[in-house]
């Protein structure tokens, strides 16, 4: 009876510590339970946060999403008014009947923007740029296009004649001898580009940029300057031309320079400013960069690759003469120096170490006393009657060959007195479009001014 009291005792005790144990175990669970009730809640709370915080985002992106699309619509609308405005808008159908509906046999150009056809538009020969469509950047260079060529002219710079929004197309004046890289890779028409011309043409862009460099209340800064972006009308006047990438330059608060950054540098390789690429600032001297590859190629009839190394390399051996362009015929050796020193100078890598316009302006200017001195090759190839006065030599205002051209604000050239002549009196407006001008600033159009004198020489010359 013992025995089995003292093993019940035991089966007793045993069941309490197992009790015991479950118990400890039962509060600890009871514990855990509650620690996990709190973090579910918490999550809980998380969750519903996030949820707020995302249903938040969602509205403020459809709301920002739709002001993008009314700023787009309202920045259309007001691309449409400026060209009609400013220039023609014209009818998707006008454009199909003008290319003959886009044909192939029209085509006079094609590039990663699109394709140029040539099309007769109202009894005029023009140029019609057909930009991509798909994604935004072709919509981009349209508005861009329009925006600043609508507001600018400059007898150095294409003429925009109109637009039609609808597919996002835009009407040129046409310039019946290309581009000036049609010129330099073909040995044929390098021949026709004499170096009096050439030295012009540098003069002739180099008054572009100027013109641009200096706009009002911002300046313009082209972006992609290169020889196939400048064309040549049928007396080999140059003409900068594709302002798709173009900036307006907007002064920063910060540091006191004028700039446009952005996180994607578009342009040709080949002429784009070093430290654009690498930092994405654009500025004025990004021109001048490529303004000098340009005037190497002319100097050289090379292509870019590799360019200013071989120039540097003719230098400093002193024979500058081994890598001048023969096609040009007999260059002077002092400008062949001054041009090649001024190119050199204009690609420097830094920026800083690069010149200012008005420092080109002087070193083309120099070149150009030369240039006008001696009958130039191109009264050897007749591109217009030498008989007639061209009429962009005439002054609008006094009707005379002008001896002292001036680009007024308003972007035409006028005979300086005469245009003086007309603001003293009291005028605010173009003598040309009757708008207000927006500075009284006259700029010397030294390009026009040579080319008069040029041709005023072979007149007495032929007489």
């Amino acid at each position: 009876m013992e025995e089995y009291l003292s093993g019940v005792q035991q089966e007793l005790e045993r069941l309490k510590k197992q009790h015991d144990e479950v118990m400890e175990k039962l509060l600890k669970a009871n514990i855990d339970n509650e620690h996990l009730q709190g973090q579910l809640s918490e999550s809980r709370g998380q969750y519903e946060h996030i949820l707020s915080e995302h249903d938040r985002l969602l509205h403020e992106r459809n709301h920002a999403v739709h002001e993008v699309q009314e700023l787009r619509q309202k920045r259309s609308q007001m691309l449409s008014v400026l060209v009609t405005a400013m220039h023609c808008e014209f009818s998707s159908s006008e454009l199909e009947h003008a290319t003959d509906n886009f044909s192939s046999l029209l085509k006079i150009g094609e590039g990663g923007f699109g394709c140029v056809y040539r099309g007769t538009l109202r009894n005029m020969t023009v140029a019609i740029k057909v930009l991509k469509s798909d994604g935004l950047q072709g919509q981009s260079q349209f508005e861009q296009e329009v925006a600043i060529l609508s507001r600018v002219r400059h007898p150095h710079l294409v003429t925009l004649l109109g637009a039609c929004s609808e597919v996002s197309t835009l009407v040129y004046e046409f310039l019946s001898n290309g581009s000036l890289e049609d010129f330099l890779m073909c040995a044929e028409k390098r021949q026709t580009l004499p170096w009096q011309i050439r030295v012009r043409i540098i003069s002739e862009i180099c008054s572009a940029l100027t013109f641009l460099h200096k706009n009002k209340p911002h300046p313009v800064v082209h972006g992609d300057l290169k020889p196939a972006n400048i064309l040549l009308d049928v007396n080999l006047v140059s003409k900068l031309s594709d302002f798709g990438i173009s900036r307006h330059l907007i002064q920063s608060s910060s540091n006191n320079t004028t700039m446009y950054h952005t996180m994607h540098p578009m342009g040709t390789f080949q002429y784009m400013d070093p430290e654009f690429f690498a930092t994405g600032e654009l500025t004025c001297q990004s021109d001048i960069y490529s303004f000098g590859i340009v005037v190497l190629r002319l100097l050289t009839g090379r292509p870019p690759d590799g360019i200013k190394k071989i120039v540097e390399d003719a230098m400093e051996k002193g024979d500058l003469n081994s890598v001048v362009d023969t096609l040009a015929g007999d260059w002077p050796a002092l400008h062949v120096q001054q041009l090649a020193l001024l190119a050199l100078s204009c690609t420097e890598m830094s920026r800083r170490h690069r010149p200012d316009l008005s420092a080109v302006v002087w070193a083309v200017d120099e070149a150009m006393k030369d240039a006008t001195t001696v009958p130039s090759a191109s009264s050897s190839r007749p591109v217009s009657d030498e008989n007639n006065t061209p009429s962009y030599f005439i002054c609008p205002i006094s009707q005379d060959v002008m001896s002292d051209p001036r680009i007024a604000a308003d972007g035409f050239t006028y005979e300086a007195e005469a245009i003086r002549s007309w603001l003293d009196s009291g005028h605010d407006t173009s003598p040309m479009t009757n708008m207000p001008l927006e500075h009284d600033e006259l700029v010397p159009n030294r390009a026009l001014r040579s080319a008069i004198q040029e041709w005023l020489q072979r007149q007495k010359t032929a007489l």
